[in-house]
């Protein structure tokens, strides 16, 4: 059987393709979600994929994700990076690693952006290489796990 892994995703990426396209690119979520079903495939493993705009229903999922004792949890924070200790709470709770994803370069932004709560959880932080990230995530969340093995 697969090892699970989840991929969550923050507020207003449901607006790939669209919003700040100069900073996001063109690719859309549905774009995301196949390159990382396709990359979970890939590395042998099951993938989990949400998207929400509400701090709480993210809580939630990794929540769940601690819950169904995934292998690995992928998050793209978005607008919670600089601002929720709650999902930094839950994201300490978590035994299996923690991989933060962001599309655009957040060091070379607005002096806001620049700090993250969320590298507190995480493993390893992969940014500024557009959705290419979460594929280089997930591989290298594959190889933390011994997927294949």
């Amino acid at each position: 059987m697969a090892k699970t892994i989840y991929v969550l995703n923050g507020p207003n990426l449901n607006l790939l393709g669209t919003r700040e396209p100069h900073i996001y690119g063109r690719a859309t979520l549905a774009d995301v979600a196949k390159l990382c079903r396709h990359t979970a495939e890939r590395n042998g493993l099951a993938l989990v994929f949400h998207q929400s705009n509400h701090e709480g229903q993210i809580i939630d999922w990794i929540n769940q994700a601690r819950a169904d004792k995934a292998a690995g949890l992928i998050i793209n924070p978005a607008g919670h990076t600089s601002t929720s200790i709650a999902i930094l709470d839950a994201l300490l709770t978590m035994e299996a690693p923690v991989i933060e994803v962001h599309i655009s370069n957040i060091h070379a932004r607005e002096e806001f952006r620049r700090h993250s709560y969320i590298s507190r959880a995480a493993r390893a932080v992969i940014c500024g290489f557009g959705i290419d990230g979460y594929a280089l995530a997930i591989t290298g969340l594959a190889n933390l796990i011994g997927a294949k093995e």
